[in-house]
């Protein structure tokens, strides 16, 4: 089954989303973390009151996180879940 052109596109698109996904997110995260740690007078810049760049980009982390989980969960939805059902029911017959 693993060597089959159906299993082999799911795992292809699977790739295609999620390591850019990934890397994106590593290199984000890589980015907070060393402007927390060589540029702390421009994450301590207040912006607005005491809320200052490195809280904005603290809670960016967060709100990129549930970004990509919507992303990836309407992706799956359209790209992958099909795709998987049919593999599924090739493999084990119809539903019933």
């Amino acid at each position: 089954m693993q060597e089959s052109p159906e299993f082999q596109e799911l795992r292809s698109r699977l790739r295609r989303f999620v390591f850019p996904v990934t890397a994106f997110f590593l290199a984000w995260y890589a980015l907070y973390v060393l402007l927390a740690t060589y540029a702390d007078e421009f994450m301590a810049t207040k912006v607005i009151g005491n809320i200052n760049v490195g809280l904005i980009l603290g809670l960016g982390q967060f709100v990129t996180t549930f970004v990509i989980t919507a992303v990836y969960v309407k992706f799956a939805g359209r790209e992958l879940d099909p795709r998987s059902a049919a593999i599924r029911e090739e493999l084990e017959g119809p539903q019933q």
